[in-house]
């Protein structure tokens, strides 16, 4: 029996990994391990450890490495908060592998204490651009402590080899997100009204922006350009997914509240939705608009168009249901005017998710069980050198 340890910091995250943690739970060959941290177990994020507990699981164990800051200074410190935290964590718990998803800036210190553990480390989502924040060095840093690794698309799958992957242990099974789409049972409009308490009987934007981080001071100012822009459609209302716990994503939700607070019939905010209920409101949103890989990644399963502001998510793949605009009121207010044309709309019946059909989670087990039942694993990765092995095949 293998144990298999989920590492968790975020409701998002949390979000996306439950396909594959409902796989392992079930499996009789494979023992769950869970462990949260982050904001998870932070009041102001939501205490979002609790939907955890409600799903059924058991926590193995809470790492509290949040401080109640998010500058860079406050989010260094939580990182090594995580290194040591995690460090005893994985020396009580002994898991045999550690799943990551993506590019948390605590996920670094969960795969460095891996590393130093000697624990294979599984890590999905690799492989991905993000120019505009520092999850893009975050990403590829895991990814070279990482053993085997699962990317949304073929493209991914190549650069995780340019990395010096080996092939071998590189594999496209398409985006998580995908699986919760096709999965869940969505609510129809009328039970999301009554579950999240708010009227939707106008055409409705569902809105999450997070901090550009490679940016210096431009959070207050991108946002504001984008609530400028809201308060000018007067039938459209707003439900705001409020930002992770990013340098500078306090600015965003303080934002938030006081734009809920004037606008009360207008706007609802939500620290966590939930998959079910954020799917539910992106399948009948008018549009989706901000930052979020969301937008990019699932949104063109329900072919919804996404106003992709700034340079977040630049250097992502994107289906053409995606508008990209500046973080300046006339280019959102022309890029949300373009998504409600008829050409557009047309465009829109046509749109392919590049990143998969779902049935990701049963994918990575597959692989998963091989490696484990072939006794394939050696840790001592050589690196794989993309341009020569290219060359010697030509």
């Amino acid at each position: 029996m293998k144990k298999i340890c989920f590492v968790t910091g975020t409701r998002a995250e949390y979000g996306l990994l439950k396909p594959l943690i409902d796989k392992v739970y079930e499996d009789d060959e494979l023992v769950l391990k869970l462990v949260v941290t982050g904001a998870h177990l932070s009041p102001e994020f939501g205490l979002t450890y609790k939907l955890i507990e409600k799903d059924g699981y058991r926590i193995d164990e809470k790492a509290e490495v949040l401080l109640s800051s998010d500058t860079s200074v406050g989010i260094t410190k939580s990182m090594g908060l995580a290194l040591i935290s995690f460090s005893e964590i994985f020396e009580r718990n002994t898991p045999d592998f550690i799943v990551i998803l993506g590019d948390r800036y605590e996920m670094l210190s969960v795969s460095t204490a891996a590393m130093m553990a000697k624990i294979p480390i599984i890590h999905l989502h690799g492989g991905e651009t993000t120019q505009g924040a520092v999850d893009e060095a975050i990403r590829h840093s895991i990814t070279k402590q990482a053993y085997l690794h699962f990317t949304s698309t073929e493209n991914y799958r190549r650069r995780v080899i340019q990395l010096g992957e080996n092939p071998n242990r590189v594999f496209n099974v398409g985006a998580m997100g995908i699986e919760n789409i096709t999965q869940l049972p969505l609510l129809s409009k009328g039970k999301l009204e009554e579950s999240i308490k708010f009227k939707l009987d106008t055409p409705f934007a569902l809105c999450t922006f997070h901090p550009v981080t490679l940016e210096k001071s431009s959070t207050r100012d991108q946002f504001l350009e984008l609530l400028s822009v809201l308060n000018l459609l007067e039938d459209i209302k707003v439900i705001f997914t409020k930002a992770n716990a990013d340098t500078d994503g306090r600015i965003i939700n303080r934002l938030i509240d006081r734009y809920i607070s004037e606008n009360p019939k207008k706007a609802i905010a939500f620290d966590s939705m939930g998959q079910l209920r954020y799917l539910s409101a992106m399948k009948y949103c008018s549009f989706v608009i901000g930052n979020s890989s969301s937008g990019i990644i699932e949104a063109p399963s329900f072919s919804v168009p996404t106003i992709n502001i700034g340079d977040r998510q630049k250097g992502r793949i994107q289906a053409e249901s995606i508008i990209n605009c500046d973080a300046k009121s006339d280019e959102i207010l022309g890029a949300i005017k373009e998504s409600s044309t008829r050409e557009f709309k047309n465009q829109l019946k046509k749109v392919e998710n590049p990143y998969g059909t779902g049935e990701v989670s049963l994918k990575i087990i597959q692989i998963l069980k091989d490696y484990i039942n072939n006794n394939k694993i050696d840790l001592k990765k050589e690196f794989y050198d993309f341009e020569i092995t290219q060359m010697n095949t030509e």
